[in-house]
């Protein structure tokens, strides 16, 4: 008896010993579940000290699993199911993508890992979305679309999970995941002009970009907000003057602040944003319409042209100066260089071998597998890899934060994917790829040989020679001559 009462009935979630599978739902559902109390706890505490009684525990309750699938990217009808409620609060989703990705580093971190483990995790989150579908499915307003919202929860929780498995901790040891060492690129670039062993730098350069753009869209929306302040407080004020529906209405727009920094974004790169059908908010001109009173609305531009407002042009220039340092330390090398040694052919005047003065071998590797400096075209591809990738993620980002926020004029909203993309990425390139060849050549300068170098070391080179075959000739002459009696 007292070794049963000594011995745990069950260990922490994840460890219940012969039932792992049952671990792994159980987390799921752990995960699920603590997403959904992020957003039920402050709107219930709103409902309660609202002084309003015109809405029930079950409405407050719709209200959380309609935030919490719009949050997941799920599309959500109204009352009428003919308007979609499409725009995504962000703030939820990177809590969500955040909370996941953990949980699958975790997984990924125990020995053995199998690919089993994710799959379980996925299908208890997926065991609570199904409870939250059904909550919103019956009559009244945001009324879910089971399909639909079932495909993008699966989607964003399979996605998070398998990235936290797979970079946050070790492979699934499975036959599915092919290995990364095994695996070479082809491409239809020559050699020389292929920057070997610069994807991690790429990468870094890529994500120092997007990391750039959304500070320039966080500093804009400061400025805004400093400037408009008082605007805020009025359009507060005209939509609820208690203590909870100013509560509600922080609550609101932080649940957009992320959407409203992308927005902002998208301003600095020059295509702006929609607020409306038929409007437009760019720095080349502002066209609007009538606006609902939220306060993150009022700190929108005044109607008008262009003006001192194309000056935030300026911002992304500077989001691509951390990306053109990075590839162009990368493209460097090491920048401490030291002849290669060459063959035993040249040799001084006392027989012994003198090194062969040629330039090009580096003494430790600094980017990849190879330590030599990357050609100048191999620069240029790094930088517009690194532009593209970043513009890649603006558009996903622009698509993302957009939506519909009811029918009418309010159904479109957000920046335009096909636009923030290739403005984001032509305004890294125009900065990133000729920073990236200063910097190569800065770092690079006094070490790599230059013509006069190399013309230098072919007439030393030439010279030793020639100071060897004269003294083989002088000593062979020498042991010619008759000794001296």
């Amino acid at each position: 008896m007292t070794q049963l009462m000594g011995r745990p009935m069950l260990g922490v979630p994840g460890e219940l010993g012969a039932r792992p599978v049952i671990a792994d739902l159980l987390t799921g559902v752990r995960v699920g579940l603590v997403t959904l109390a992020a957003i039920g706890v402050p709107v219930l505490g709103l409902w309660v000290l609202t002084p309003y009684a015109d809405d029930t525990p079950s409405g407050a309750g719709r209200l959380v699993c309609a935030l919490w699938l719009l949050g997941h990217g799920g599309p959500l009808t109204d009352a009428d199911q003919m308007t979609q409620v499409t725009l995504t609060p962000l703030l939820p989703t990177l809590f969500t993508v955040t909370l996941l990705y953990r949980t699958g580093a975790h997984v990924g971190r125990r020995q053995p890992v199998q690919w089993r483990a994710p799959l379980m995790v996925c299908a208890g989150y997926l065991g609570v979305a199904v409870a939250v579908v059904s909550g919103c499915a019956g009559e009244g307003p945001f009324r879910s679309r089971p399909a639909y919202d079932m495909v993008a929860v699966a989607v964003l929780a399979a996605a998070a999970l398998l990235s936290g498995t797979v970079i946050g901790g070790a492979r699934p040891e499975c036959g599915w995941w092919p290995a990364r060492s095994g695996v070479r690129s082809r491409t239809w670039l020559p050699s020389w002009a292929v920057p070997t062993g610069g994807g991690p730098a790429i990468r870094r350069a890529a994500a120092a970009g997007g990391s750039g753009l959304v500070a320039a869209g966080g500093l804009l929306l400061l400025a805004a907000l400093l400037t408009g302040l008082g605007a805020t407080g009025r359009s507060a004020r005209a939509v609820d003057e208690s203590m909870a529906g100013y509560a509600g209405l922080l609550v609101a727009c932080l649940l957009l602040l992320p959407n409203a920094v992308l927005w902002a974004a998208s301003y600095t790169l020059g295509p702006g944003f929609a607020v409306g059908t038929g409007t437009a908010v760019a720095p080349t001109g502002t066209r609007l319409g009538p606006l609902p009173d939220f306060p993150l609305f009022a700190l929108l531009p005044e109607a008008g042209g262009a003006g001192w407002r194309l000056a935030a042009c300026a911002l992304p220039l500077f989001a691509g100066v951390v990306p053109a340092v990075l590839i162009g330390r990368a493209a460097a090398g090491e920048r401490s260089w030291r002849p290669a040694r060459g063959g035993t052919a040249v040799q001084d005047e006392e027989g012994r071998p003198e090194p062969e003065p040629v330039a090009g071998v580096a003494t430790g590797a600094g980017t990849g597998t190879d330590a030599r400096p990357w050609h100048p075209v191999a620069t240029a591809v790094a930088a517009l890899g690194s532009a593209l990738l970043t513009g890649a993620g603006a558009a996903l980002c622009a698509w993302l934060s957009g939506g519909a926020l009811a029918g009418g004029r309010m159904s479109e909203l957000g920046p335009v994917p096909w636009l923030a993309g290739p403005a984001a990425a032509g305004w890294l390139a125009a900065v990133t790829l000729p920073g990236a060849l200063l910097g190569r050549w800065w770092l690079t300068r006094g070490t790599a040989p230059t013509w006069w170098g190399r013309c230098t070391t072919v007439a030393r080179r030439r010279a030793a020679l020639t100071r060897l075959a004269l003294h083989r000739t002088l000593t062979r002459a020498a042991d010619r001559l008759p000794p001296r009696r």
